[in-house]
């Protein structure tokens, strides 16, 4: 993971030495960077104020590019400005404590002598290509640079569609196995994610296809057809979100229909149960007026004799229902 940014909001600056090696540079380094040394990467926290007054007014970038590193809010695309490259990109947060569809933006200007990357929460996939670069595996050029973080960035995707694959196949199987519980704010979840990924990674797939198109001399074929791999990758990881989107609606529509008939199986109950007191509880409330003139006030056996003749309704009521098919 890519590490707290220092005084100046520089997290790291990178000097490729072209056989897949970087060395990290002190901001006094990065000062008296020439081309002729070699590929920079400076990678910047741009919430930080040292850090904006130096990209608006000290990386001798145009005005625009400022701004769009610089920026709060901005989606997945790329621009062609000149000779350089101004693209933003998203992966997602697997920060602790954070969703994964929540993204981290990462803002870049790549140009074929140096790239300038701005960020405000951290990215695996950038500490992942540093490792690489410590180690001496790494990108040689800015596009080998650009063509790897693109290609770390969608493969840190794979884990989290994969959970939400795991995540529809076990909530599919609840719904089979009629444990309801929580399914319904589960499902509401998975959905919730789903589109909010989805609707963060149409456009990081065309910004990727735009990166494709671009005719910049430093971007070599063989960096065109690993990008075409990895906008294949990405749009399979699309694919699949909307397949779980999918399978979760539809499993969303078996459990209300499971709940639908439950309650209607209730209901059913219910509507027997008062069909067959509804007479029992005519006739008794009839008998129970307090006026004169009741059958069988005076008679010791008539409790007895209604008692018959209600047990007697409540059969026949059972066997018109029966003949019915209501039971």
């Amino acid at each position: 993971m890519d590490t707290e940014p220092m005084h100046n909001g520089l997290i790291h600056a990178y000097l490729l030495d072209g056989q897949g090696g970087g060395r990290r540079l002190s901001w006094s380094e990065v000062g008296n960077w020439a081309p002729g040394q070699g590929r920079l990467w400076l990678h910047f926290d741009y919430t930080d104020t040292e850090a904006r007054e130096w990209i608006g007014n000290g990386a001798g970038l145009e005005p625009i590019v400022a701004e769009a590193l610089l920026t709060e809010e901005t989606r997945p695309r790329t621009t062609s400005i000149g000779e350089g490259l101004l693209i933003a990109l998203r992966g997602v947060n697997l920060n602790p404590e954070s969703q994964p569809e929540d993204m981290v933006s990462i803002r870049l200007w790549v140009e074929d002598s140096r790239i300038v990357s701005t960020r405000k929460r951290r990215l695996i996939s950038v500490g992942d290509l540093c490792r690489q670069l410590d180690s001496g595996r790494g990108p040689a050029t800015c596009a080998d640079l650009l063509v790897e973080l693109t290609d770390l960035l969608v493969w840190r995707m794979s884990d989290t569609v994969e959970s939400f694959e795991d995540t529809i196949d076990e909530l599919e199987d609840r719904v089979v196995a009629g444990s309801s519980g929580s399914l319904r704010f589960d499902l509401a979840m998975l959905r919730k994610q789903t589109i909010t990924l989805r609707r963060y990674l149409s456009p990081e797939r065309e910004a990727l296809a735009r990166l494709l198109v671009e005719k910049v001399e430093w971007i070599s074929e063989a960096n065109r057809i690993r990008l075409r791999e990895v906008s294949d990758r990405l749009l399979r990881h699309i694919e699949d979100i909307d397949a779980v989107r999918e399978r979760a609606a539809v499993t969303q529509e078996e459990l209300m229909s499971q709940m639908s008939e439950q309650l209607n199986s209730r209901m059913y109950v219910l509507s027997i149960i008062a069909a067959i007191f509804l007479p029992l509880g005519f006739f008794t409330g009839l008998l129970g007026i307090n006026v004169g003139g009741i059958p069988g006030a005076d008679n010791p056996g008539a409790f007895l004799i209604f008692s018959g003749l209600l047990l007697v309704t409540v059969v026949i009521q059972l066997i018109v229902f029966r003949w019915k098919k209501w039971l």
